[in-house]
């Protein structure tokens, strides 16, 4: 594929499809909006196809569609070339400050394609070899562990990558969230998305697994976060190795440059190779019984198979307040008796989460200022900066 037309109604651009039938043959497609998302977000563009966005004074509307759209794949590093139908000025003017490679008033002059696209192929070619080259991103791995049911781990993982994929909007950066539990995970349903068949197939044929297989079975959340949903069916979750877990974690790293990866509660024979090729690990816990002797438990594991611990960044859920200082002394108590330091106290979101939840979207969405959304705002944002300096000074070394 060469090109693809992208429109919210394409019957309002019928002569550019021969324009393009003209330029392309075969080789380019018709496709909606909300569709070319998906496949952008899920990384089934490969790049080297012209995006052609098309806008007609309809879409005024509701720009917000066509801008996520037009910023992912400028981002992306994608060609983008705007065409505009009776589009009012104050529009065109939104829309030519997103960026993108060209813009063409529709009904398109004569030979107006044909020359942009011979004018950014001349570019490509005279670019120097390294700038064409796909970058290969070398993501950070960041799994969410729950030591007990209810905790709010997968909440905590949905809404962290949310908050990163939205921090790092603007810049050339790729955030990932994918759903391990293959047996009952939540991601699906925290972001109202279907669990789809390819999922399932990659996961009941491993040797299916590649890159362009994970990209198909991935799912984009509006434009911007990539998301590798449960599997629409129940799966033993030895149902892959360690060997298939660091494929796939590999693939995604050399695609993304953050993965958060929401664990099962269950231990698995592949458990040790998320904790080895993570960056940091969260593991979450509540002020109760259960979290304490859960952990107890799997502090032991560790220790046996001599992994390595000190990744471990622990979250204590609906921690209590600033001036409850009995809730303090029993939380200094906990960690100690756990010979345990909690790195992250987490406020309680009260019932905006459940809600938020229920409704399938982050609290960024439907609870903006709920003190938990700011809170996990904050620790996206310097798990963002602090990758981004430790990048900048491996360039400067």
């Amino acid at each position: 594929m060469d090109a693809f037309a992208i429109a919210s109604r394409s019957e309002s651009f019928e002569e550019l499809s021969k324009d393009l039938q003209g330029l392309f043959g075969q080789n380019w497609g018709s496709i909606t909006v909300s569709a070319a998302g998906e496949m952008l977000g899920r990384g089934n563009m490969s790049g080297d196809e012209f995006l052609i966005v098309c806008v007609d004074a309809a879409d005024e509307q509701d720009l917000e569609p066509i801008d996520s759209f037009v910023r992912a794949a400028i981002k992306g590093g994608f060609i983008v070339i705007l065409i505009a139908k009776d589009v009012s000025p104050t529009a065109l003017h939104h829309l030519l400050k997103l960026g993108a490679d060209d813009f063409v008033p529709y009904p398109l002059p004569d030979n107006a394609l044909s020359n942009i696209f011979q004018r950014i192929r001349e570019k490509k070619k005279s670019a120097p070899a390294e700038l064409m080259t796909k970058k290969s991103r070398n993501g950070v791995i960041l799994p969410v562990y729950g030591a007990a049911g209810g905790v709010g781990s997968s909440t905590f993982a949905v809404n962290l990558a949310w908050e990163m994929a939205i921090h790092t909007r603007k810049d050339d950066m790729r955030v990932a969230l994918v759903d391990l539990d293959f047996q009952f995970g939540s991601v699906a349903t925290l972001l109202d998305m279907a669990r789809r068949d390819p999922v399932f197939e990659i996961l009941t044929d491993p040797d299916s697994l590649a890159g362009d297989t994970l990209a198909q079975a991935m799912t984009s959340y509006k434009s911007v976060l990539a998301v590798l949903t449960s599997p629409p069916e129940v799966l033993p979750l030895d149902i892959v190795d360690g060997e298939y877990i660091e494929k796939m974690l590999k693939l995604l790293q050399s695609r993304y440059d953050f993965i958060i990866v929401d664990l099962p509660k269950a231990l698995t024979d592949w458990s040790a190779t998320v904790l080895t090729q993570a960056e940091t690990y969260f593991t979450l816990l509540e002020l109760d019984m259960r979290s304490a002797q859960n952990l107890m438990r799997y502090l032991r594991v560790l220790r046996g198979e001599d992994l390595p611990g000190e990744k471990i960044q622990y979250i204590l859920n609906r921690a209590p307040g600033f001036a409850d200082l009995n809730g303090k002394t029993r939380v200094g108590r906990f960690s100690e008796s756990l010979g345990i330091e909690i790195n992250i106290l987490l406020p309680d979101g009260g019932k905006a989460v459940t809600q938020a939840g229920d409704q399938g979207e982050p609290l960024a969405d439907s609870a903006a200022k709920n003190q938990l959304r700011k809170e996990i705002k904050k620790i996206a944002a310097t798990l963002v900066d602090l990758t981004v300096e430790a990048r900048a000074a491996v360039v400067v070394d």
